[in-house]
């Protein structure tokens, strides 16, 4: 099974703070690549009531399936690579392939269902650069009518990368704000739609 621990930090940024920091840290040559997620649910959202995502990540030709669910440090992710026809399917008539992700989903969430509900997607331009303590990851994402700014610092070990991340904003001069993921964030526009 694909699985791995992701541990990062993140912090929603103005549009002057995201200039700032990619001209801190990427030249002018460097360009975002772009990738979008599409977000799956229960139409009940138990997935979102386990505090558990679901996406399809397209970047360049590539789709990969995704589960995210919560530790107490961190989130696991579950992957699984899909082919074209997989993800067409699951974006067309909400219907995922088998294998490691719905056997996660049944396993962990004793969800057991294979249709879910298609909800809409979340396009990001992305760049990432490594730095002392992390990989800094710098997004501008747009979804539901609505274009955000993100810092995430993406670390091997939750400690050190906290204390990096915050030196990080300290040095650039940036509030920390509460931030929540991309996933639910989504969720809040979509649901003042």
């Amino acid at each position: 099974m694909n699985q791995e621990i992701e541990i990062e930090f993140k912090n929603l940024l103005t549009e002057e703070e995201y200039k700032n920091l990619r001209n801190a840290y990427f030249t002018a040559e460097e360009a975002p690549f772009s990738q979008t997620n599409h977000y799956f649910d229960t139409p009940d959202f138990l997935l979102k009531q386990h505090g558990s995502a679901l996406r399809i990540r397209k970047k360049k030709d590539r789709f990969v399936l995704t589960l995210k669910q919560p530790l107490e440090s961190g989130l696991l992710e579950t992957h699984q690579t899909l082919t074209s026809d997989q993800a067409d399917a699951a974006l067309t008539i909400s219907i995922l392939p088998s294998g490691d992700v719905l056997e996660q989903i049944q396993k962990t969430l004793e969800v057991q269902q294979t249709s879910f509900a298609y909800l809409g997607s979340l396009s990001t331009d992305r760049l990432e650069k490594e730095v002392d303590g992390g990989l800094l990851v710098l997004d501008k994402s747009t979804y539901v009518n609505v274009t955000d700014y993100e810092l995430e610092f993406e670390c091997a070990e939750e400690s050190a990368g906290k204390k990096a991340f915050f030196s990080l904003l300290e040095k650039h001069g940036i509030k920390e704000k509460q931030t929540i993921s991309k996933i639910h964030r989504f969720y809040e526009q979509l649901h003042k739609l």
